[in-house]
């Protein structure tokens, strides 16, 4: 049995590719009994527990901004969640083999923590990989060409902005504003124009529904029934919100990231601007399915923008190619 996996610690999904195919794909979200701090739900199983736990069971989101927030609650929820790929504790050591995805703009104190997560694990060997250069891989881009290629990866807790070319990052943006600041955004928003309170599982299936990037979209008008406590009565209470009202709520977070994309094409080399300008950007990552941001940072930036197949899986896949490469790519971290 081949017993290399690559792994995309995403603070919102949690993805095992394994012999090229995606084995595990779970929200990052773990459960705990209190009194034993047992692991007892892992996945779906515990989101599905998010916002709705009695005073023994608690939830938790184990990744934050991309890295590693809770040591604990993430080795138990990795495990838990090779255990559901067939991987069991016997079989780790010492023949897995790993290559883990991190941002672009990790410190070093947040690497080693991925670093003791896997050698806790089992893993004999383990490989790096940047999330955009991943992201590019999985595109199908040739990163150790000299050629420039730019991605713009918004996954749940970073948004990961980087100019690619011989197998490395010229430069790059890192923030911390990505699928979960707008699922904020839609919370304050709602409490704020309705006093309608709502957990943010129900502020991302809001965002799923009917969030945007631009308020004149042609579906602009699209609905969305929300369900919540009024904060004035304390009643259950629904409400409609349309896609309109939606993108002007998200509009300073999204705001944000254009600066951060406008920054980058600042700074950029001068040799792979013509690059750029000929390739285009690509959106990758589970915020670039918000309808209309390609044509947004389009507007933006007068670039080609590219919302390449399958966002959400993009990363993992880049992974899953890298883990067949070792040895002959000069874009892993040993």
């Amino acid at each position: 049995m081949n017993r290399d996996i690559a792994i995309d610690l995403g603070t919102a999904n949690f993805l095992i590719i394994h012999d090229g195919n995606v084995v595990v794909d779970q929200p990052s979200v773990v459960a705990f009994d209190r009194s034993t701090n047992k692991m007892i739900a892992v996945g779906n199983e515990a989101m599905q527990m998010e916002g709705k736990t009695h005073a023994n069971i608690r939830t938790v989101r184990p990744l934050q901004g991309g890295v590693i927030a809770d040591f604990n609650a993430a080795e138990q929820m990795i495990r838990g969640m090779m255990a559901m790929a067939g991987f069991k504790r016997s079989f780790f050591k010492p023949f897995i083999r790993m290559v883990v995805c991190i941002p672009s703009g990790i410190t070093e104190v947040e690497k080693r923590a991925v670093e003791d997560s896997a050698e806790t694990l089992g893993a004999s060997k383990l490989y790096l990989i940047h999330e955009p250069i991943a992201a590019a891989v999985g595109i199908g881009l040739d990163v150790e060409e000299p050629e420039g290629n730019m991605i713009v990866d918004i996954g749940g807790g970073t948004t990961e902005i980087a100019l690619i070319a011989s197998s490395g990052i010229i430069c790059n943006q890192s923030i911390r504003i990505a699928g979960n600041a707008l699922d904020a955004d839609i919370e304050l928003y709602i409490r704020h124009e309705y006093n309608l309170m709502i957990g943010q599982p129900t502020a991302e299936r809001i965002k799923q529904a009917v969030g945007a990037a631009l308020t004149d979209l042609p579906e602009s008008q699209k609905e969305c029934e929300v369900m919540g406590r009024d904060l004035l009565t304390g009643m259950p209470k629904q409400i409609v919100v349309n896609q309109a009202e939606i993108a002007h709520c998200l509009d300073k977070s999204i705001a944000k990231i254009e600066e951060s994309v406008m920054k980058l094409l600042e700074v950029m080399p001068p040799e792979l601007a013509g690059d750029i300008y000929q390739r285009g950007m690509y959106l990758s990552g589970g915020g670039a399915l918000l309808h209309g941001l390609d044509k947004r940072l389009a507007l933006k930036t007068h670039l080609h923008v590219h919302t390449v197949e399958d966002p959400l899986r993009m990363v993992v896949r880049g992974a899953g190619i890298a883990l067949k490469t070792i040895g002959k790519s000069n874009y892993l971290i040993k």
